[in-house]
């Protein structure tokens, strides 16, 4: 349905869209669609997507798109990125603006082959807060699923002659977690979830970069969460160095998930359950949007 949705939309202009859509938006929203194809101009089936809110770094909207390469979105009025990602493939990242009331005309997203990144310079590379977003999204029980973020934490990348070597470390304030209810809030920083009081930080420290080709890597390192340490991978993207910023200081960008267990950690979900305590799923899908600055040449000496 939402394939020919799509297509009717192509046909008319904007308002013509809005008055040809069978499927009616809610109230103030607006609607997003693009159409993703490969290199050689063919649908993208399976291309993953993930919208995000401009001014909250928040993820809206996420999914895959359909196998003739189109995805569709109901979307609050406001300004979001949005990026399309597929394996081989070079990542492609623009901006759009959903009006109240407005139907888009699908986006043509052209995802370009994949090719060798110039890595970061060797060095100190520290995370630029205001420009990286740790988020989480989790489902709740028996309700839709639970947009998140910490909203505190530091952390950096010292990039090592083989990248191999690199090192990433970043440390989260556990009780900077929001979800946008004040309640649920105060329960995930309780002892029943995080238990902040007893385990105020959520570290990260890497073991080791794979490379898996184009701009994919797999960094491999250890996450320690509630006391509990456990051995994680993330699936990452990088996005590019550039001269940025109001100094115009040398960035890095990289786009980093990983599917956490909460049963991992010691977070015993069936238990809250059965007290009747309202909790978030039991898998969590965290996601590290991070820019970094450079600061030093100096790198670790890799062990030996």
């Amino acid at each position: 349905m939402a394939l020919g949705l799509l297509r009717r939309q192509r046909s008319r202009n904007a308002s013509g869209a809005a008055q040809g859509l069978s499927v009616p938006l809610p109230p103030g929203a607006g609607r997003y669609g693009c159409e993703v194809v490969d290199p050689l101009g063919q649908p993208m089936g399976g291309a993953e997507i993930t919208v995000t809110a401009l001014d909250s770094h928040r993820v809206v909207a996420q999914g895959t798109t359909d196998p003739y390469g189109l995805f569709m979105a109901t979307l609050p009025p406001g300004s979001y990125s949005v990026m399309a990602v597929a394996e081989g493939l070079t990542p492609a990242r623009n901006n759009v603006d959903v009006a109240a009331g407005a139907v888009l005309p699908p986006v043509r997203i052209a995802l370009l082959p994949a090719r060798q990144l110039e890595l970061p310079p060797s060095g100190t590379w520290l995370f630029d807060p205001p420009h990286t977003a740790i988020r989480f999204i989790a489902k709740h029980v028996g309700m839709a699923h639970v947009h998140g973020r910490f909203t505190r934490f530091r952390g950096g990348i010292r990039i090592a002659p083989d990248m191999a070597d690199s090192q990433v470390s970043v440390r989260i304030d556990a009780s900077s977690i929001t979800t946008g209810n004040r309640t649920r809030d105060n329960h995930l920083r309780s002892a029943d979830f995080l238990d902040v009081e007893r385990f105020p930080h959520i570290d990260f420290n890497s073991t080791r970069f794979v490379y898996r080709g184009g701009s994919r890597w797999t960094l491999n390192g250890t996450l320690t969460m509630h006391g509990t340490s456990r051995s994680v991978g993330l699936d990452t993207t990088y996005l590019g160095t550039v001269n940025g910023g109001y100094e115009q200081e040398l960035r890095c960008a990289a786009l980093a998930k990983t599917e956490l267990h909460r049963e991992d950690f010691t977070l015993n979900w069936r238990s809250m359950l059965a007290r009747g305590i309202a909790v978030v799923g039991p898998t969590v899908q965290l996601e590290l949007d991070v820019q970094a600055m450079y600061r030093t040449a100096e790198t670790p000496t890799p062990p030996e």
